[in-house]
C-alpha cells in the first residue's frame, strides 16, 4: 500500500471516527432539549441546545425521523442495560436449580421495576419516544416496537428455560413474553398519565403479584397468593 493510500485511508477513518462523536453528541443534546423543554420540544430549541444549526443537525442524522430514531435507539439501550441488570439478579438461565428454585414474584419485581424507574426518572424523555412529536408514523413503522420485540424476546427465554427446567412444554414462552411487556407498558402509560399516581413501589408491587398469580390469585385467600417456587 502506497504511503499516499495509507494518508487517504488515515483521513477516511478520522472523518468516520468525528461522524460517529458528532452524532452522539447531537443525540445528547437533543435528550438535554428533552428533559428541559417537554416531550413537545421543537427542531429549534434542540438546536440551540445543541449550539448548532438544524443545517448540521440534518447533515448528521438525517431528518426529523432520523433524529428521532436516533434518540429512541439510545432510549432503548438505556431500557435494555438496566433490564439485563434486573434479570441476571434474579434468575441464571444456564443454571436449571436457580430456574426451578428462583421465585417468580421477585422477578417480575426487579423486571417491572427497571421499566418504571425509567418513565418515573425521564418522564419527558418516555413521552417523546412513545409519542413521536416530531414525526408521524403508522403503526406498521413504530421504532419502539423494535424494543418490545426485544423485551418480550429476553422474558420468553426465561420463560422458556423455566418451562424446560420444570419438565414442561415451553410453548407458551413467546405469547406469555409479549403479553407480559403490553401489560406492563399499558399500565405504565396510564400511571404516568396520572397526575395522583400512587408511589413507583406500590405500582410495581401490584403489577407483579397479578403477573405472577393471576386474577385467580389475587382474588384467593391469603396463602394461594403466595408466589409458588418456580417461574
Amino acid at each position: 500500500m502506497s504511503s499516499h493510500t495509507e494518508r487517504l485511508d488515515g483521513r477516511d477513518t478520522r472523518w468516520t471516527t468525528h461522524r460517529v462523536q458528532r452524532r452522539r453528541q447531537l443525540v445528547e443534546s437533543a435528550i438535554k432539549a428533552i428533559r428541559k423543554h417537554g416531550a413537545t420540544v421543537g427542531m429549534d430549541e434542540i438546536a440551540a441546545t445543541a449550539g448548532t444549526s438544524k443545517t448540521v443537525i440534518y447533515r448528521h442524522l438525517g431528518d426529523r425521523l432520523g433524529l428521532y430514531l436516533a434518540v429512541v435507539e439510545a432510549v432503548d439501550s438505556l431500557i435494555l442495560n438496566d433490564f439485563d441488570k434486573a434479570i441476571s439478579t434474579g434468575v441464571d438461565l444456564d443454571d436449571p436449580a436457580s430456574l426451578r428454585s428462583s421465585d417468580p414474584h421477585a422477578v417480575l419485581v426487579a423486571v417491572i421495576d427497571s421499566y418504571l424507574s425509567l418513565v418515573e426518572s425521564d418522564p419527558e424523555l418516555y413521552r417523546f419516544v412513545v409519542r413521536r412529536p416530531l414525526v408521524d408514523l403508522d403503526a406498521d413503522s413504530d421504532p419502539v416496537a423494535g424494543l418490545t420485540d426485544a423485551i418480550a424476546g429476553r422474558l420468553s427465554e426465561i420463560f422458556s428455560a423455566a418451562l424446560i427446567a420444570a419438565d414442561r412444554d415451553p410453548a407458551p414462552a413467546a405469547t406469555w413474553g409479549h403479553a407480559l411487556v403490553g401489560y406492563v407498558r399499558e399500565a405504565a402509560d396510564r400511571w404516568l398519565a396520572d397526575p395522583d399516581r400512587p408511589p413507583r413501589a406500590d405500582v410495581v408491587q401490584h403489577l407483579a403479584e397479578f403477573a405472577s398469580v393471576g386474577l385467580a390469585g389475587v382474588l384467593g385467600s391469603p396463602q394461594d397468593t403466595a408466589p409458588k417456587s418456580s417461574l
